[in-house]
């Protein structure tokens, strides 16, 4: 069964920033909502310190409580599709932000307003076309929770033509954010296969998911010591 999950070796990130930007602007996100945040630490003793980087995104669990918040409400606007992504429906979701308050990596971004990409000033060409031409997830509204989808708008053209063997191996489908780091910290794909990238990392370089003891069981892993490379 195909179960897609996302590896970020933190002794990579050298906190470039190139995969929040990318999420920004592949998912047209609106102002104070981000779904990907780049996360810092002090490391080591004065004088001897450093710095660590990593990025905090949707952990797409197995068990998510995010998701068992909004059922339990009868809202039901949070789904887990069959390749473990989590989503959020617009249209359904009414802003209570129970899901924000139940996520123990603070991962729902509660959407107070939709402004343009630069607030005073008009639309710009991208923002200003028809509904149409916008997929589900990139339909932003004022008062609605939003975050990160795995750039489910790739995957669903890889789902539709029968090619899932090709998400994160081709750029057309893969994650944005995974594609655009330049010292290669982000590996995507089918950890059911043994051969993928994502399946050797989280062997290899010991690979694990935070905050276990919750039992939400993330689809993101975290290389967090030296690893086998």
């Amino acid at each position: 069964m195909t179960k897609f999950v996302r590896v970020i070796d933190t002794k990579r990130c050298m906190g470039c920033r190139s995969c929040v930007a990318a999420c920004h602007v592949e998912n047209h996100l609106t102002p104070d909502s981000p779904w990907n945040v780049m996360m810092e630490f002090e490391t080591g003793t004065y004088p001897n310190v450093g710095r660590q980087f990593t990025t905090m995104n949707c952990m797409h669990c197995e068990h998510p409580p995010c998701k068992l918040a909004c059922d339990a409400i009868g809202v039901k606007a949070i789904t887990k599709n069959e390749f473990g992504v989590v989503l959020i429906d617009y249209d359904k979701c009414i802003g209570c932000q129970y899901c924000a308050a139940v996520c123990p990596y603070g991962v729902p971004q509660y959407n107070e307003k939709v402004e343009n990409l630069y607030p005073g000033a008009e639309a710009t060409p991208a923002e200003d076309r028809s509904k149409g031409h916008w997929h589900p997830t990139h339909l932003k509204k004022a008062k609605t929770v939003q975050k990160c989808t795995f750039c489910w708008h790739k995957l669903e053209k890889a789902v539709e033509k029968g090619e899932t063997h090709l998400i994160g191996k081709v750029p057309e489908y893969t994650p944005t954010c995974d594609l655009v780091c330049p010292v290669e910290a982000r590996v995507f794909g089918d950890i059911e296969d043994p051969n993928s990238k994502p399946a050797q990392w989280v062997g290899r370089k010991k690979a694990t998911q935070l905050k276990k003891e919750f039992g939400t069981r993330p689809q993101v892993y975290y290389v967090l010591e030296g690893g086998d490379y």
